[in-house]
């Protein structure tokens, strides 16, 4: 059964799809199988993965308004070695056309029932606003990724998110809950960084993971060659960082599950 799990904040420019897509490289250089949604009309995630998203025939938005299944529209990233489930800017049509329909927030969790037994896990790119589109990855999750900055206004922007994800498992995904806070651009020079992290680690103790992923250009320059970080530069400070979040997060996992 595929462990699914939104990576989410609803603060923009955090690293969700830099998360998102060198999780999912990292998982598969330690055997996972792994299909990555992107449900952003930017389609980053997606680019990122090696898919071009102009080329894209079936994406997420066909399968959210079935027209297709999971498995026709998906592809395979094989440098990176995982599925992609892509996205354009069609998906931001989406938005109003799911407004009309029945089930319209279990839209994704009913496409992914069918390739439940074909992963190990889903990771859902989510758009950096509560909209029916994070909506509908939230439905379909067991859990939520937060990607956060060591900055001040992070921590009020997760106090959004918490209650976001509290609402939603109170009324519509009872299964739904925080899996963990991840750091992300970190750079232990800064003070307020260090503070903001103790801080963290104060309010929500376990739930904060010990990988803290460093401010690292190698990173930032694998999207423009269409790979992950994990792939584009494996020694990189940030891609070795990435591969032991993801043994750190496989672990968490099993743990939860037992």
């Amino acid at each position: 059964m595929a462990r699914i799990f939104c990576i989410a904040n609803q603060k923009g420019g955090v690293g969700k799809t830099t998360t998102t897509v060198n999780l999912a490289a990292g998982l598969a250089r330690i055997g996972k199988r792994v299909l990555v949604v992107d449900l952003d009309p930017q389609g980053n995630a997606t680019m990122g993965s090696g898919v071009d998203k102009r080329a894209l025939e079936l994406t997420v938005y066909d399968v959210l308004l079935e027209n297709a299944s999971v498995a026709e529209a998906r592809q395979r990233s094989e440098k990176a070695g995982y599925d992609v489930l892509g996205a354009n800017r069609e998906l931001a049509g989406a938005e109003v056309e799911l407004v009309q329909l029945e089930r319209r927030n279990q839209r994704l969790k009913t496409a992914l029932a069918p390739v439940d037994a074909e992963y190990d896990f889903v990771l859902i790119d989510c758009p950096p606003s509560l909209s029916l589109l994070t909506l509908n990855g939230l439905c379909s999750a067991h859990g939520v990724v937060v990607p956060m900055q060591c900055e001040y206004f992070a921590l009020e922007g997760l106090s959004d998110l918490v209650n976001t994800i509290k609402q939603v498992h109170a009324n519509l995904n009872p299964d739904l809950q925080i899996i963990g806070l991840l750091r992300v651009m970190f750079d232990p020079r800064i003070t307020l960084q260090q503070q903001v992290s103790e801080q963290l680690k104060t309010h929500f103790s376990d739930k904060v993971f010990d990988t803290v992923i460093p401010r690292n250009v190698r990173l930032a320059e694998a999207p423009s060659y269409g790979l992950p970080g994990v792939v584009f530069d494996p020694s990189s400070k940030g891609a070795v960082a990435f591969i032991e979040f993801a043994r750190e997060m496989a672990a968490r996992i099993e743990r939860l599950s037992a």
